[in-house]
């Protein structure tokens, strides 16, 4: 075999390795993304589900200050019907007294209804709450078996990169140089071998000479067409 195609082939060899662990570090993501979805969607209900406890709670202090109000405005027309003297004026205090009671009754009964709207909207939270909590109960096994892989699987790249970096130093740079830009394009590898009277990974046919010189061992050549070795 020729020296350069050897220690060309070590060298893909190493690579071929490294693809194959990104593979596998790359197989978590969609499981993590799944899980982090799940998470999401219970998180943002249990956010809802907060929001629509602080507006309960924020429009029955409004009720509370309406009605609030509201008593002490019947409380000044009252203390106005002592000292009014006029029939007519008494009458028109009256007639507001009357309908400020009306008014006042609704808006009780508005609060006593929003009292029960607090505590539906503080049971939601504790639901949501509860399930946000056994979400993450439930994924804590998968994802610390994920984050072990990662670990495990980010271990043997760094030393499979280390051994690359070896094989790497025995290739001539030249052709180190041609390997990595062939990499750098669309074909997955560098080195094909040839398929028939073809280059093996576009299936151009090599000419004649090229191609014996491949047979015999003595180059290395690129194919004219895709420009793999």
């Amino acid at each position: 075999m020729h020296a350069d195609l050897e220690s060309l082939l070590a060298l893909q060899e190493h690579d071929k390795a490294i693809m194959g662990i990104e593979g596998e570090l790359a197989a978590f993501t969609p499981e993590l993304e799944a899980l982090d979805a799940e998470l999401a969607k219970a998180q943002a209900e249990r956010d809802a589900a907060v929001k629509g406890a602080q507006d309960a709670e924020q429009r029955r202090a409004e009720l509370e200050g309406k009605i609030e109000s509201y008593r002490v405005m019947q409380e000044r027309r009252r203390q106005r019907l002592e000292w009014v003297r006029g029939a007519k004026e008494a009458s028109t205090l009256m007639a507001e007294l009357d309908l400020a009671r009306t008014v006042l009754a609704k808006e009780e009964a508005e609060w006593l209804r929003s009292a029960d709207r607090v505590q539906e909207a503080a049971r939601r939270v504790e639901e949501s709450e509860r399930q946000l909590d056994e979400a993450r109960a439930a994924q804590a096994p998968r994802r610390e078996a994920i984050a072990a892989g990662q670990l495990a699987c980010n271990d043997r790249l760094a030393a499979a990169r280390k051994e690359r970096e070896a094989a790497a130093r025995i290739v001539k740079p030249q052709m180190r140089s041609q390997y990595e830009r062939i990499l750098r394009g669309r074909a997955p590898l560098a080195l094909y071998p040839l398929h028939g009277e073809a280059c093996g990974y576009c299936f151009t046919a090599v000419p004649l000479h090229r191609r014996q010189d491949i047979l015999n061992g003595q180059a290395v050549v690129t194919c004219e067409a895709c420009g793999v070795m």
